[in-house]
């Protein structure tokens, strides 16, 4: 054990990822062709992904929700951890990335487990409570526009059943959290955030530091 954490250098996350990393091939394939895409950064690192996996095997998810679809890469992850009849409901705006995101579900075999929800993540989280499908969740992950994060984040807490858990990206915000310099709305929405579910007590939490940061909240 030690009180301190490990400095992750370059040549120690090769070495993690070498040991732990089992990475399907469709992912790695999505990974590789979008490296260089403008928007790379807004795509799950593999640690995380295959965590995200992980936790919904821990969970025994069977119904789950993401809010930030992107290219498909956390959402595969977590589908290939269901069983049969598992679902990922997955909210995004837009047509054009998710585009890419059905060919990689296609390919990985699960694009039967996902139920892509064009649109405003807000209107669709508002329309499941609407539909009566409160505490019906296992498992939510959240990585899209950081301004609403606490909203997607009550969404999410109302519709996750009590012991279900709740997973939030880029919480460290590639370290600006805590740069008294930074003030631009993104980085103070998270401050905000990260405050906001430290006195939460509705739930039980802790952060990974892998990645840019995963805040876990479990429903209590």
């Amino acid at each position: 054990m030690s009180r301190t954490h490990t400095p992750i250098t370059d040549e120690l996350a090769d070495y993690i990822r070498e040991v732990t990393l089992r990475e399907p091939e469709p992912l790695l394939r999505l990974r590789t062709e979008t490296q260089d895409h403008p928007h790379a950064s807004m795509q799950t690192s593999p640690e995380q992904g295959q965590f995200l996996h992980l936790m919904a095997r821990v969970t025994g998810a069977r119904k789950t929700l993401e809010v930030g679809v992107f290219m498909g890469y956390s959402s595969t992850w977590v589908a290939l951890a269901l069983p049969a009849g598992g679902r990922v409901i997955a909210c995004d705006l837009s047509e054009e990335f998710t585009t890419r995101a059905r060919r990689t579900w296609r390919e990985a075999g699960v694009e039967d487990r996902i139920d892509l929800r064009l649109g405003p993540a807000l209107e669709t989280l508002d329309r499941l409570l609407a539909d009566g499908q409160a505490g019906s969740f296992d498992f939510a992950f959240i990585d899209a526009d950081k301004g609403n994060y606490a909203h997607y984040y009550e969404r999410a807490l109302a519709l996750v059943r009590t012991g279900g858990l709740i997973a939030v990206d880029n919480v460290l915000w590639d370290g600006s959290v805590i740069d008294p310099n930074v003030h631009d709305s993104d980085t103070e929405a998270i401050r905000a955030f990260n405050r906001k579910l430290h006195a939460d007590q509705r739930v039980a939490l802790s952060m990974a530091t892998m990645g840019d940061g995963l805040t876990l909240a479990c429903k209590l």
